[in-house]
């Protein structure tokens, strides 16, 4: 998945979860949660969103990995 792709993919789901959340000003090494303003939950629904939309299941243990827009990245181009 490019980049392009997954931003519209992550601001799909956070327009669902945090309609205020605007992605067009973050970077892709920036901390989604911090810089969204996205609390635990909202971090939660959006892996949960990331999960139904790509099929993939998400260990718990990887979420770290998603706390960037780089990490998504990286987390999928290396799942087959």
């Amino acid at each position: 998945m490019n980049e392009e792709n997954l931003r519209r993919l992550v601001a799909e789901i956070l327009a669902g979860i945090a309609p205020e959340a605007d992605l067009g000003g973050v970077s892709a090494s920036a901390d989604l949660r911090l810089a969204l303003d996205l609390d635990s939950m909202d971090f939660l629904n959006l892996v949960v969103g990331l999960h139904e939309h790509t099929g993939l299941d998400i260990p718990e243990a990887d979420y770290p990995r998603l706390f960037t827009l780089a990490g998504m990245q990286a987390y999928f181009a290396q799942i087959p």
